[in-house]
């Protein structure tokens, strides 16, 4: 339940930003995208990361080169099928709910990126 707590204030947080929510928890065989929200022409997936006993480290491991991989694998995958955000700019972010030291929501931008 921790994650689905944080999904749905990671989605709260993003819609008292401007954003408009696409999808949520859309999956392939590749793997899964938490939220994929649209910011007038920026289309960004989202992980969303419950950390309430971790820090940048845990971070770092949670979210390792492979699970950025299959994000980036299967948001390609999303984008074939919905070929009407082909011209959207794309964005990998991250949101942290409850990590130490930052806010409760932590919202990194271009987190990632697909020139790995």
């Amino acid at each position: 339940m921790v994650g689905e707590d944080g999904e749905e204030r990671a989605c709260f947080y993003l819609i008292q930003n401007s954003y408009i929510i696409i999808d949520r928890n859309w999956r392939t065989r590749y793997g899964e995208i938490d939220i994929i929200a649209l910011k007038e022409d920026v289309l960004v997936f989202a992980e969303v990361k419950a950390l309430p006993s971790g820090n940048a480290e845990t971070l770092a491991h949670e979210l390792d080169l492979r699970k950025q991989k299959k994000i980036i694998k299967t948001a390609n995958f999303f984008l074939l099928k919905h070929r009407k955000y082909n011209n959207s700019k794309i964005r990998f972010d991250v949101i942290v709910i409850d990590m130490p030291n930052k806010p409760p929501v932590y919202h990194i931008q271009d987190a990632f990126s697909e020139f790995l």
